[in-house]
């Protein structure tokens, strides 16, 4: 038995020699052989980089496209109330401090029958004005105020 299994063992590895001797990647190595006979290519220089030319947008004075354009009767108003000159004696109040953009009506509530509009400040303060105060950096006067503006 140890015998056949011996035979067995040396028949099968002279079969795997007799196999292994012709190369297998002969027709790889045929293919790389042709490539390199041929003769190499030119490859083209790098471009040259254009230098930066910077560009002036003209557009950064006009209207945003995203805002509201003005009412003419608006303009109207202001252009008739161009001669009123603000108290520069009187004292500041603390939403004077806040351009326009960042202060949000948030709410109304009525109190003593007097109406207040909730002022939200770009720092998340709420703030309570009436009739009369003042907010905005342009001395902006709160002139009539309800519900919703």
């Amino acid at each position: 038995m140890k015998l056949l299994t011996l035979i067995i063992f040396l028949l099968s590895a002279v079969a795997i020699t007799s196999c292994s001797t012709s190369n297998p990647y002969a027709d790889l190595d045929a293919f790389m052989a042709e490539v390199r006979a041929k003769p190499g290519g030119i490859i083209k220089p790098i471009p040259t980089l254009k230098a930066y030319q910077p560009f002036n947008y003209s557009a950064s004075g006009l209207r945003s496209p995203f805002v509201r354009p003005v009412q003419v009767q608006e303009v109207a108003l202001l252009q008739a109330g161009a001669e009123v000159v603000p108290d520069f004696n009187r004292q500041k109040e603390y939403l004077e401090d806040f351009s326009l953009d960042s202060l949000r009506m948030v709410g109304s509530i009525e109190m003593s029958e007097i109406q207040w509009a909730l002022i939200r400040d770009s720092e998340g303060g709420v703030y309570r004005v009436k009739e009369g105060n003042y907010l905005g950096r342009n001395h902006g006067q709160i002139v009539e105020l309800t519900e919703n503006y």
